[in-house]
C-alpha cells in the first residue's frame, strides 16, 4: 500500500488536471496537462505510485486533447455542419472527463492504481 504522502500526491496529480482544465477552459483547457506533467516530473524518481498515477492522468488528458482536435477538424472540414454531431459528442466527452477524473482522484487517495478507460498510453 502506498504511503499517505504518495496517495496525496497521486490525488493532486489527478485533481490538478481538473483544476487546470477548468481554469484554462477559455483557452481550450490546455492547463489540464500542466499539473500532472509537473507532478510527474518532480516525483517520478522518488514515488513509484505517483509516477504511475501522474502518467495515467497525463495520458488521459493527452488522449482527450487528440479527440478534441479531431472533433474540431471535423467541424471545420464540414464548414460547421459537423457541429450538429461534434458539439453533443464534445459535451458528453466533457462530462466523462469530469466523472473519470473524480473517480481517479478518489481511487488514488484510497491507494488503488486507477486506469482510465479508452486512454492511449503514450508516456510510459
Amino acid at each position: 500500500m502506498p504511503s499517505h504522502e504518495e496517495r496525496q500526491w497521486a490525488l493532486f496529480a489527478h485533481l490538478s488536471a481538473l483544476v487546470g482544465g477548468l481554469l484554462t477552459g477559455a483557452f481550450a483547457g490546455l492547463g489540464c496537462f500542466i499539473g500532472p506533467l509537473v507532478i510527474w516530473l518532480i516525483k517520478k524518481d522518488t514515488m513509484p505510485f505517483v509516477d504511475d498515477q501522474a502518467k495515467e492522468a497525463l495520458n488521459f488528458n493527452i488522449t482527450l486533447a487528440i479527440v478534441g482536435v479531431a472533433l474540431l477538424l471535423l467541424t471545420l472540414i464540414t464548414f460547421g455542419f459537423g457541429a450538429l454531431l461534434t458539439v453533443p459528442i464534445g459535451i458528453l466527452i466533457g462530462i466523462a472527463w469530469l466523472v473519470f477524473t473524480i473517480i481517479a482522484a478518489i481511487k488514488a487517495n484510497e491507494g488503488e492504481r486507477y486506469r482510465y478507460p479508452f486512454t492511449l498510453r503514450l508516456i510510459k
